[in-house]
């Protein structure tokens, strides 16, 4: 049975059946994206909200997203087009649009201050091949390609996107392995080594959701901030942290938001070890 390659699950795919992300299938026996170029999500955003706080301030980007993901977060923004059962019936009713009129739509903004385009909203890398064609057009007319990701992929499918990306924000959820593996079905080591790879030939800013009783001590922020800063020393970068405030949604609605004083705690706890660190959601 043909093994899907994208991320660490692996999955085994049945011919017409798709994956644990519900975006991947296999067809003739060979493992493809079902969600290429079907799109859930078009939008004209502020580069800030990705959040890119450094890379082109100020200007617009024109924001793309499909349907699934390949984590099983509680607390998902997004669920209704990454894991919710309404996600998974947008394989039917998706609008399908090429790279070539992605990049013309793009173009056609750019009197609007776009400066090009954001692979967004749900999981982008479970499509990949749709955003490795679409970036490689956009780059080739002269438009900027930005990634939000939550940094679960191999390095073969990292490899295949990095040429054209210019600039990413990864989520780096927490940082232990006990957060990603039981609480939202992850693998913090292949997103540390996404992130390694990723910071050698891109713009990379990084995102932490502070959720209540489960990655909100200032022993995890001191070790996470810390790995961020020997990745700046090696690479002679600068990589932002926004560490950002929960609010109580989807499957996670059993605590209270994070409170403000904590957030503001640990973006001082962080700055012991990095100059850029952002507040976000308060």
């Amino acid at each position: 049975m043909p093994v899907c390659d994208v991320c660490f699950r692996h999955c085994k795919i049945e011919e017409n059946s798709t994956g644990f992300c519900g975006a991947r299938t296999c067809r003739d026996g060979k493992i493809i994206s079902a969600n290429y170029g079907r799109l859930t999500s078009l939008a004209l955003d502020p580069i800030e909200k990705k959040p890119l706080k450094i890379f082109h301030p100020g200007s617009n980007i024109l924001s793309l997203g499909s349907y699934g993901c390949n984590l099983r977060c509680p607390f998902c923004q997004n669920y209704s087009i990454s894991w919710s059962q309404k996600a998974f019936e947008y394989k039917d009713r998706a609008e399908y649009y090429t790279p070539e009129e992605i990049v013309k739509t793009a173009l056609d903004l750019r009197p609007r201050s776009n400066i090009g385009l954001a692979f967004t909203y749900n999981e982008p890398l479970i499509g990949y091949e749709f955003v490795r064609d679409t970036a490689k057009l956009s780059k080739e007319v002269g438009l900027h390609n930005v990634l939000v990701t939550n940094g679960t992929a191999t390095q073969k499918v990292l490899n295949e996107i990095l040429p054209y990306i210019d600039a990413m924000n990864i989520d780096l959820k927490a940082f232990t392995p006990r957060f990603y593996h039981d609480f939202i079905n992850g693998d913090l080591q292949m997103v540390k080594d996404f992130i390694q790879t990723a910071v050698a030939t891109c713009h990379i800013e990084l995102t932490t959701l502070i959720i209540p009783q489960e990655n909100d001590s200032e022993e995890e922020i001191r070790e996470l901030s810390a790995w961020v800063a020997a990745l700046e020393n090696q690479y002679n970068k600068k990589i932002p942290l926004h560490i950002t405030r929960f609010f109580p949604t989807f499957h996670l609605t059993d605590r209270d938001p994070t409170p403000i004083p904590t957030i503001l705690r640990l973006v001082e706890i962080a700055k012991e070890n990095l100059k850029f660190v952002f507040p976000g959601n308060i």
